[in-house]
């Protein structure tokens, strides 16, 4: 066999929470108006409180309710895969595995953590949902998570994506979800935008802050964030969990482990439950994040208070930032296109216990397709950054003679981004 799928085993019982582990102090959210440590009880307008509690808390394992591991059931757990045509195509010694789940409803890892804060909003009896999402893949996610739990979404999707991707927001629209494009003029932070700048691409930042915005007109709707937040983090930790079980039935383990990061959720959720191994001393894994060259906020940004929107309204969060009013060239990888990280992965690789590279979109292109045409499946562009690493990582075996055993997320499928493969294989695409 040429690829080796590791599926006999239950899913995990409870998420990993890595702040129980942290071998440094976290710094808490700060309250803008009183640069004071923000109260939990000024989120709860946005946040229910049971999410909250997650957010702060510092045990290390929390459980997975009933009602959201059925629904996981539909799609997990997901294959771990050994991409022997990729290494054959390298020639290099390195063994090259990949979890893959972009098997899930919605192409991608996002419903991990949707299907849980839809479940935590519905039990504290929300009718509404807002979020922002850059690609579509959060934002359908969580229109699939609320269709469970008979919750309305409302999503504001930046408006490069809207329009670059619009079979996304028919998937959106097709699990009950209401899509606008942001900037829009729906609300004060999207007029004032618009009136600046008509022509603007919009970003995470700006979706972000519309989202808040509809959110706390309404005391029947909350506001979801598809990464960044600690209780995003934890929910993920399903994806690394799966994988430290499956490698152990072939009794490997990762020498480095890969994963794209905009906002961390993605890198967080193969890489924490194998970083807890080298906080407690038994291992000593590379851990490699992987940003756009055009958004690079761990390798150029700078490491301080700043906001999550454009617009101000989320709490201070300490992390590596280009600035909350940075507005990203209008890269295929939208999911990427977030001007900060996540504070938990902001302070690691602060504190140097993982790395970080940015790449270029054109690289990132070429690595897809390879991996496209050695291992069948067309990589999302976000997932394709860590693609790209991954590569980079075996190529660096080949030069050394090194048999390393490389691990990478490949976070989703691109079958809703073929028009930017289009271009790539037309010489059209720019970096």
């Amino acid at each position: 066999m040429r690829k080796i799928f590791l599926e006999e085993f239950d899913m995990p019982t409870h998420w990993y929470n890595i702040l129980a582990d942290l071998p440094f102090q976290l710094e808490p959210p700060l309250d803008p108006e009183t640069n004071q440590p923000m109260s939990p009880g000024k989120l709860k307008a946005i946040f229910p409180e049971s999410l909250l509690e997650q957010e702060m808390s510092t045990e290390r394992w929390i459980e997975i309710p009933p009602e959201v591991k059925d629904i996981y059931a539909i799609w997990r757990p997901t294959p771990l895969i050994r991409a022997v045509n990729l290494e054959e195509y390298l020639g290099t010694p390195a063994k090259i595995f990949y979890k893959y789940e972009g098997i899930s409803p919605a192409g991608s890892h996002k419903p991990n953590t949707a299907v849980a804060q839809a479940y935590y909003n519905a039990k504290e009896g929300i009718k509404k949902l807002t979020t922002e999402t850059g690609a579509g893949q959060w934002g359908s996610s969580l229109a699939f998570a609320c269709q469970y739990f008979g919750i309305e979404p409302l999503v504001f999707m930046v408006k490069v994506s809207y329009e670059q991707k619009p079979y996304r927001r028919i998937l959106m629209e097709t699990w009950g979800g209401k899509v606008i494009p942001s900037p829009s003029p729906y609300t004060k932070v999207g007029k004032k935008i618009l009136e600046e700048d008509p022509d603007n691409p919009g970003s995470l930042g700006i979706a972000i802050s519309e989202a808040i915005e509809k959110a706390l007109e309404d005391p029947d709707t909350n506001y979801s964030l598809g990464s960044v937040l600690n209780h995003v983090l934890l929910h993920q930790t399903v994806i690394g969990l799966e994988a430290k079980k499956q490698m152990a039935k072939i009794k490997h383990y990762p020498d480095v482990v890969i994963a794209s990061a905009g906002g961390g959720s993605n890198f967080a959720g193969l890489a924490f439950p194998f970083l807890m191994d080298n906080l407690e001393g038994s291992k000593c894994t590379k851990f490699i994040a992987v940003e756009p060259a055009s958004c690079p906020s761990l390798t150029q940004g700078e490491y301080r208070y700043d906001f999550g929107d454009t617009a101000g309204l989320t709490p201070l969060m300490k992390m590596y930032t280009l600035g909350h009013d940075f507005v990203p060239p209008s890269i295929h990888a939208g999911g990427l296109r977030y001007h900060g990280m996540s504070p938990i992965v902001s302070g690691l690789y602060k504190e140097g216990l993982i790395n970080a590279v940015s790449v270029p979109q054109t690289a990132v292109f070429k690595a897809a397709v390879d991996f496209a045409r050695t291992e069948g499946i067309v990589p999302a562009p976000e997932s394709a950054h860590s693609v790209k690493a991954a590569i980079d990582e075996a190529l660096k075996c080949k030069e050394t003679g090194e048999s390393k055993v490389i691990l990478f997320n490949l976070s989703g499928h691109g079958l809703l981004d073929l028009s930017a493969y289009q271009q790539y294989l037309e010489g059209k695409l720019q970096d």
